[in-house]
């Protein structure tokens, strides 16, 4: 079963949040920081299970842009130059449904490495 499109989406810039509708009950804030460690790119997912790359120090990454990817995707453009990850609709959906799961599972996978959400990135205008 295909997962519902959303009726609206909003970048806040300031917040670092993507705002998806997709009905008067269901709307969700994802941010930047989650989208972008959560990438459906090769660079993140690696070219195969269990070849994925944890991401590290993207806690202050902001969205520079949106652009659609025909009528089944979005192309997130990330300040930090990322910008590979096509994000489906059902993949963004998907990350809305799943978020506490996902984002725990981030944060375990970081101490577990040893590493952090902050590295040096500092923050970009």
């Amino acid at each position: 079963m295909a997962a519902p499109l959303p009726k609206d989406i909003k970048l806040h810039t300031k917040s670092r949040t993507l705002e998806l509708e997709y009905s008067d009950q269901e709307r969700f804030e994802l941010t930047a920081e989650y989208l972008r460690v959560h990438s459906p790119s090769a660079e993140v997912r690696g070219h195969g299970i269990g070849n994925g790359v944890l991401q590290t120090g993207k806690q202050l990454v902001g969205i520079k842009g949106l652009e659609p990817a025909g009528n089944y995707a979005l192309k997130i453009i990330f300040d930090d130059g990322h910008d590979s990850g096509l994000y489906t609709w059902d993949y963004l959906y998907d990350l809305c449904q799943h978020h506490d799961t996902y984002w725990n599972r981030y944060l375990k996978a970081l101490a577990d490495a040893g590493a952090t959400r902050h590295g040096n990135m500092i923050a970009k205008g």
